[in-house]
């Protein structure tokens, strides 16, 4: 069955960690971390309910971090290039490994993944794994890898600082020397000659605002030479990371979601991408991508199904909340991303960005609803929420090496109240949550279920009504925004209101949308699908739409067509309105 897929994102480390007095820099011992085990068959229904479809389990390969695991026989990191003490999880020290922190026995970290994943599947939902290919920890050293596979870097040619078949980029005869304390004595970390760090800094010098704790990976471009290709014979670092992907692959992911997937030659893309889907076709590549202009060579060139829709949608809906954007802007998203909407993957929180509900964004997670029936019904592409979104979480700690900056720490060991409470010790439910939480929550379980229960969503049209709407006395085109979505013989009339002031809207529907979409005028009975409200009336050019619409509200009503000729039993067709679609 088609579905549009609802992405929960959730950190295991953080996810189920019931630690209620944590500190911040706190270490493992002090404040504890999430496990894989404790993601149970009832948290999971429980996220289920709210509409998802997959769960992205963000950190699960082993990444540098500073507590001590070498009794088992995991090399420790110098901690001088870790950030927090629970480390980034996108400084991947071995690509076939689990996080010891998120395993109650450590021995058994794989087995206890491969078992999440199969609860995952049993709960009827699909896993997504990162997928780190830019990058990785400056200590890289795999313990696990299967028989006969080398470490990233141990063929190198060090003396070189580029060769095709090198791993890492080099800075021949300069001594690894950032702006920040690499330690004294036998305690300090030495890397000679220095590596270039992962975000593009070919120095040996980065900053404390670079990825000082993470390598860059050489895929055959020789950025200081002329930007010049090598990619025949394929690079080593090419088969490495393919041998990576096939091996999650077989583990039963259903996607990756590609970290920082710009920063990688889209050659290589185009050539792992459909080798992977040869033998795991239902496998989807999610891409965390930051330019408009190189969107459509990701999909078409780089086989990516879905890509992140961050500088487009996210920043707009963010400037429509905190800097007074005009929400006629939004009609320039959907332009932007026309013809290949269905590729694009929204969100309103990530590991990476503020918090809705911090007071860096809204301050208020109630003022939530326009932004999230927008992104999530603008398009038939992905919709993504992140753990502790649904109620309200509002990132208002100090967790350690995160400080206070409205984000959920990727670094530190620490729990957060709002899931501690939700999950209430593995019986998840509504007992410990304000009533706050309670109503937000079933907002986003009504909104979230309606993106797949609704034909109009998952595989409908759009048609923009703002054209018509802009000398409409009724309607503030700063501040609402009007669309429609349809399919075959149902149509979506969805208005938002980003205003503290409630509207009675009288929206204009132009002949132009019935004519494309191919709706019959008329008699209509009306469904509000947010509150179950019912009307009867007319749905018509010459008659204007009325509804009210509360502050920070929205509104979705479904239209049921009276069908034209009950001797055609066709289909009605899908070609899209031109010029007013996306």
């Amino acid at each position: 069955m088609e579905q549009k897929p609802i992405i929960y994102q959730l950190i295991p480390r953080l996810f189920t960690n019931d630690n209620e007095n944590c500190v911040p820099h706190g270490t493992l011992s002090r404040n504890g971390s999430g496990k894989l085990n404790d993601i149970t068959a009832a948290v999971l229904q429980s996220i289920k309910d709210l509409g998802t479809t997959h769960v992205w389990l963000t950190g699960v390969i082993e990444h540098a971090q500073k507590s001590d695991y070498t009794e088992y026989g995991i090399l420790r990191d110098n901690p001088h290039v870790v950030k927090g003490e629970a480390g980034s999880p996108y400084a991947i020290k071995d690509y076939y490994d689990i996080d010891p922190d998120i395993a109650v026995s450590v021995p058994d970290r794989m087995a206890e993944f491969e078992a999440a994943v199969s609860r995952i599947h049993d709960a009827g939902m699909k896993v997504i794994i990162d997928f780190v290919p830019n990058h990785v920890a400056r200590q890289y050293h795999s313990d696990a890898a299967p028989e006969g596979v080398r470490d990233l870097g141990a063929d190198d040619d060090k003396n070189l600082a580029f060769s095709p078949s090198n791993n890492f980029y080099y800075i021949p005869r300069q001594l690894f020397a950032p702006s920040i304390d690499l330690g004294t004595g036998k305690q300090s970390y030495v890397e000679f000659p220095a590596k270039v760090t992962g975000n593009d800094c070919f120095t040996a010098f980065p900053t404390q605002n670079d990825w000082y704790e993470t390598v860059k990976l050489n895929y055959g471009v020789d950025y200081q030479g002329g930007h010049t290709h090598h990619f025949q014979p394929v690079p080593d670092t090419w088969m490495k990371m393919l041998d990576i992907l096939r091996f999650w692959a077989a583990k039963g992911v259903d996607g990756f979601r590609c970290d920082m997937a710009f920063m990688v030659p889209i050659e290589f893309w185009q050539w792992a991408i459909p080798v992977i889907k040869d033998h795991y076709p239902h496998i989807i590549f999610i891409a965390e991508i930051y330019d408009t202009n190189l969107y459509r060579d990701f999909i078409n060139v780089g086989r990516f199904d879905y890509l992140y829709d961050k500088v487009n949608l996210y920043d707009t809906l963010r400037g429509i909340q905190t800097s007074n954007f005009s929400a006629a802007q939004l009609t320039g998203c959907w332009q932007t991303v026309d013809g290949i909407s269905d590729h694009m993957l929204n969100f309103l929180e990530n590991h990476d960005e503020q918090r809705f509900a911090s007071r860096f964004y809204a301050g208020d997670p109630g003022k939530v609803i326009p932004s999230l029936v927008v992104s999530s019904m603008i398009g038939t592409g992905p919709m993504m929420i992140y753990m502790g979104q649904e109620l309200g979480e509002p990132a208002a700690d100090a967790e350690g090496f995160s400080g206070y900056d409205g984000r959920t720490t990727i670094f530190d060991y620490w729990s957060l109240s709002t899931l501690r409470r939700w999950l209430n010790k593995g019986c998840p439910g509504n007992e410990n949550l304000t009533g706050r939480e309670r109503w937000l929550r079933d907002k986003y379980r009504t909104i979230l279920r309606l993106c797949n229960s609704e034909k109009a969503i998952v595989k409908g049209r759009f048609f923009d009504l703002m054209y018509v709407n802009y000398e409409n006395p009724t309607l503030n085109p700063h501040r609402q925004y009007v669309f429609l979505r349809n399919y075959a013989d149902e149509t979506l009339v969805i208005a938002v209101n980003f205003s503290a002031d409630s509207c009675d809207l009288r929206i204009n529907i132009p002949r132009h949308a019935f004519d494309m979409l191919q709706i019959p005028q008329g008699d209509a009975v009306m469904t509000e699908l947010l509150t179950g409200e019912k009307l009867h009336k007319e749905f018509a050019e010459d008659v204007p739409f009325e509804t009210f619409v509360g502050p920070y509200d929205a509104v979705v009503w479904k239209v049921k067509h009276k069908s034209v000729e009950k001797s055609d039993k066709k289909i009605m067709p899908q070609g899209a309105p031109s010029g007013k679609k996306a």
